[in-house]
């Protein structure tokens, strides 16, 4: 089960009719036959009934969700796998209301699982680049010319970041993406992040913005000048990125129509987890994703984290 494919809605149905299939799945997916208490990971564990477990040296039980993605949840599994196989497999991923229909559930619930699967994105965000990569940044926020006169921002133009958010993107061409939501764009924030994940072998491309001057020194660096009109010089161009920012800006104004600054790095998220796991079939994403679910997340931390 651990390696069979999905191919459709219906299959996945079919592969896990009922809670204990899912229990099942996971349950390989994340021990393989051992199991590791998540209180202790060098305590004996008791197998008991009712698919849990209890920690030796703790006295703690536990089961397959304690300390995923799934802890606590009174929503079925088989509900989670299909919001977790819907929001991976929508090229510009799928809002609560949708979900909540889909699903069955309500539209608080749907927020809140959402939510909890985006914190499991961020394992794709992270990779070391190489080769020929483009850096870019976009802004994400409302133009300042569609709001109302008494909600106008001041000299807001260009790349101020006061009415938007900046994210940078980093992206090897044919290969993995990294984006991250910055501050600002100043030159010590740019380069931090392009050090960050860059190998000095590669060969850098950007556009003419001072924010990438200096990193000649370390990189092989070419740049296109956008102002001048030109998008593209030799190899120099920065269009797989580009690409990348339409995809993003289509699903949040086409789909979630308003991100604020506090989630947005999780919206962000979800969209390199999208473009990085492209190669993947749709059920190879959804096990993947599951592969790596430990990641524990409150209604209370995203409401007043």
């Amino acid at each position: 089960m651990i390696n069979r494919d999905f191919n459709s809605i219906i299959e996945l149905l079919q592969a896990f009719p009922d809670e204990q299939t899912c229990i099942d799945h996971l349950d390989a997916l994340r021990w393989n036959g051992y199991v590791v208490s998540p209180f202790d990971a060098t305590s004996k564990v008791y197998k008991c009934t009712g698919n849990k477990y209890r920690c030796k040296n703790t006295g703690k039980y536990f089961n397959v969700r304690t300390g995923t993605m799934f802890d606590n949840t009174k929503v079925p599994l088989q509900k989670w796998f299909l919001a977790i196989w819907l929001v991976t497999s929508h090229k510009k991923g799928i809002s609560s209301m949708q979900l909540a229909r889909d699903i069955d559930v309500t539209q608080k619930t749907s927020w809140f699982m959402l939510h909890r699967i985006r914190k499991c994105f961020g394992i794709e965000n992270n990779h070391d680049l190489d080769n020929n990569v483009e850096a870019d940044e976009t802004y994400v926020g409302g133009k300042n010319k569609n709001r109302h006169k008494s909600k106008k921002v001041e000299h807001s133009q260009g790349r101020s970041s006061k009415d938007k958010t900046p994210v940078v993107g980093i992206v090897e061409r044919g290969g993995k993406l990294n984006a991250k939501k910055v501050d600002n764009v100043q030159n010590n924030t740019l380069t931090k992040e392009v050090i960050g994940c860059v190998k000095e072998s590669a060969n850098l491309y950007t556009d003419e913005w001072i924010g990438y001057r200096g990193l000649d020194k370390m990189y092989k660096h070419s740049i296109v000048h956008h102002g001048n009109g030109e998008y593209v010089n030799g190899d120099a161009h920065t269009n797989t990125l580009e690409g990348f920012w339409s995809l993003l800006k289509r699903g949040i104004i086409g789909i979630y129509h308003f991100v604020s600054k506090k989630h947005l790095q999780n919206y962000v998220d979800e969209f390199v987890f999208r473009y990085n796991t492209r190669q993947r079939s749709e059920g190879g994403r959804l096990n993947y994703l599951l592969s790596n679910m430990c990641v524990r997340t409150t209604y209370r931390g995203l409401i007043y984290g």
